[in-house]
């Protein structure tokens, strides 16, 4: 598995895709989930929080820190680990994180393999994400799910057998 970054539409299951085939990975995992509250804030917002995709959900923290769009301090640390790095998802709040973003083109310019899911939208941040060389961008949808969950899991026995 090299660099797969999943796009589509909200809500058909790019997250679970990629928590799934995480699942399947041999070797460490590094990187980033997001959350997304399902409770609004005081301003009517529904805040959405970065995470290290290794951390368990119990030990996770909501505090302004770590805010998706605020992730430019330490977010790009979060790219640094070893393994397969799931970033999950990108999306266009870290409009303002330039950090950041330079992080993730630098890991998807690199060795590492990546699995990603990235928002279906017009963007400069993820157009950019989307046109990094060598990366394949495969869309998602309800109807073709389970097929693509499938074939990535071949995919990732072939790279990385069973002991």
């Amino acid at each position: 598995m090299d660099k797969i970054l999943i796009c589509g539409p909200r809500g058909v299951g790019k997250s679970t895709l990629i928590r799934r085939l995480a699942a399947l990975y041999p070797g460490p995992v590094s990187g980033f989930v997001t959350k997304r509250l399902t409770t609004a804030d005081g301003e009517g917002m529904f805040p959405i929080y970065i995470h290290p995709a290794a951390q368990p959900e119990d030990r996770r923290q909501y505090g302004p820190e770590n805010l998706a769009g605020r992730c430019d301090e330490w977010g790009p640390r979060l790219l640094a680990g070893p393994g397969l790095l799931v970033m999950d998802e990108l999306g266009f709040l870290e409009r303002d994180a330039s950090r950041f973003q330079a992080a993730v083109l630098v890991a998807l310019r690199g060795p590492q393999p990546v699995l990603a899911a990235v928002k279906n939208r017009d963007d400069p941040f993820l157009r950019a994400v989307r046109s990094v060389p060598g990366v394949r961008v495969l869309y998602i949808t309800r109807d073709n799910r389970e097929g693509l969950y499938r074939a990535l899991a071949r995919e990732l026995d072939r790279v990385h057998p069973a002991e």
